[in-house]
């Protein structure tokens, strides 16, 4: 199971033991992070540095499995505006930490399937903040993890863990991540670059409680570096719901049916 998802980072708010390690704070995350399918659709706003906006409507689907070579499947679809409807993108995670996730981003315009090289992991997803090594996730078994201590943020205590990537070509030298108690929701994550300079942070906001599952329904990654900004808005969200491997493939990138998906 993948953590730190992007556009849902979900957990059970059930009262357990308090962990002692950064591992098990992760491992606590991981665990409280399950659920068979997802279905979610997303309002994007894209901010840049004069503060000029652009809006995108994204549905998102989710497939996790329990055993075998695959871990999880995702696909992203962009609906709304014209100019990117049908901009679709398929991701496989493996559950063997070494093999790089498949990534195929389709391009209506050009009505091409783009395989996206492991190599590319670190490039930014259609004029997001996010890359496409955020967009897959992270199994915990690809970082070290340390438990910085506590602090409180807005009055409240989380929990601060450094997470150090063992691969030998990672998108980003580190990660502090922010993980509050009980709940075991991530608040906030920083990212670093490869010199070892503060990239980007994401915070997370706006935390409900949709049947039964706790989730942050607005994201905003800010890049210091670019002066640049991303807000993910969730809108709607559904979970446990039928959906089939189809929507998964490399073909449903290619069909006409992909903008007909609906979350």
């Amino acid at each position: 199971m993948r953590v730190l998802r992007i556009f849902t980072i979900l957990v059970f708010g059930f009262a357990i033991a308090i962990p002692q390690t950064g591992r098990e704070i992760m491992e606590k995350v991981d665990k409280q992070n399950k659920y068979k399918t997802l279905k979610a659709k997303s309002m994007m706003i894209l901010i840049n540095k004069r503060g000029q906006k652009k809006e995108r409507t994204v549905v998102r689907f989710e497939k996790d499995y329990k055993q075998g070579e695959v871990d999880k499947k995702t696909l992203v679809v962009f609906k709304y505006p014209k100019d990117v409807r049908g901009t679709a993108l398929l991701i496989w995670s493996y559950n063997d930490p070494s093999k790089d996730d498949d990534r195929w981003l389709y391009l209506p315009a050009l009505k091409r399937v783009r395989r996206i090289a492991g190599k590319s992991k670190s490039e930014y997803f259609m004029g997001t903040d996010f890359s496409y090594d955020d967009l897959s996730g992270r199994s915990l078994d690809e970082d070290k993890f340390e438990l910085m201590g506590k602090e409180t943020i807005d009055g409240v205590e989380y929990f601060k863990i450094e997470a150090i990537p063992l691969e030998k070509e990672p998108t980003y030298s580190k990660r502090i991540v922010w993980v509050l108690p009980e709940k075991w929701v991530v608040k906030r994550v920083d990212y670093f670059d490869k010199n070892g300079n503060l990239l980007k942070r994401m915070l997370c906001d706006s935390l409900k409680n949709v049947n039964g599952r706790w989730v942050f329904t607005r994201l905003q990654m800010n890049n210091f570096q670019k002066k640049h900004k991303t807000v993910i808005e969730i809108t709607d969200i559904n979970y446990d719901k039928p959906l089939d491997d189809n929507v998964f493939t490399v073909s449903m990138l290619e069909s006409e049916r992909i903008i007909l998906l609906e979350k």
